[in-house]
């Protein structure tokens, strides 16, 4: 067992976390659809339900912002679904494994994407998912919010090692961002609050880059 200081993060609408028992480490939980608060669960943080899971890392990391554990797991209310059906107890072993070997960042989906500026390809017009949100039937803005972030040219590809907004980083990595880097990231998702640009996808596609720990760009592998 790794001996760093640990939290999780989790991203909950109305998702069961009783998942979080199998864990030994502390979490915070924001609730964006308020019935954990009611309930009285200590652990549990009210935010109004926007900006998808960008919105709460980002709120997160500009509360806490220097003080951090030696490393923060951020994960969505049900992760699982994106783990290639990891159990619970799996994923916090996974977590530690990275933790023992220093590892930096890492995401826990099965998957890499490989896209374009535009997020492409992507499932955001399958028919089967009209209506599920109001940014569906358009492509990603991934360039255009890289270029908002980090005031240069986009690349043409990138490489999203954590595309489902799971993914335990470091503190030496959150903190080669300033603060104001993390102010400017929320004040982008808050321009697009119920994602209808698709802003909050874009971030899927750039969490490696957000937390890659040089403050430089990671060119497309």
């Amino acid at each position: 067992m790794n001996e760093s200081s640990v939290e999780i993060v989790v991203a909950r609408y109305k998702e069961d976390i009783s998942w979080l028992d199998e864990c030994g480490w502390p979490a915070v939980i924001y609730d964006k659809g308020g019935d954990l608060v009611a309930s009285g669960d200590d652990r549990a943080v009210p935010l109004p339900n926007v900006g998808r899971e960008a919105h709460t890392y980002f709120t997160h990391i500009i509360e806490r912002y220097p003080d951090f554990p030696d490393y923060t797991i951020f994960l969505q209310g049900d992760p699982f679904f994106h783990t290639h059906d990891l159990s619970a107890e799996q994923l916090f072993e996974l977590a530690d494994e990275k933790m023992v070997r220093n590892i930096g960042f890492f995401g826990f989906a099965w998957f890499k994407i490989r896209c374009d500026r535009l997020g492409r390809p992507h499932d955001m017009h399958d028919p089967a998912k009209e209506g599920k949100w109001k940014g569906w039937g358009k492509d990603i803005p991934v360039g255009e919010i890289f270029e908002k972030l980090f005031k240069r040219t986009s690349p043409e590809q990138f490489i999203a090692n954590a595309p489902t907004g799971n993914f335990i980083v470091g503190k030496e990595r959150v903190l080669t961002r300033p603060k104001s880097f993390y102010e400017n990231a929320l004040r982008l998702i808050m321009a697009d609050p119920e994602d209808v640009n698709n802003t909050g996808h874009a971030f899927e596609r750039l969490w490696q880059i957000v937390f890659n720990g040089s403050g430089a760009i990671n060119p497309p592998e």
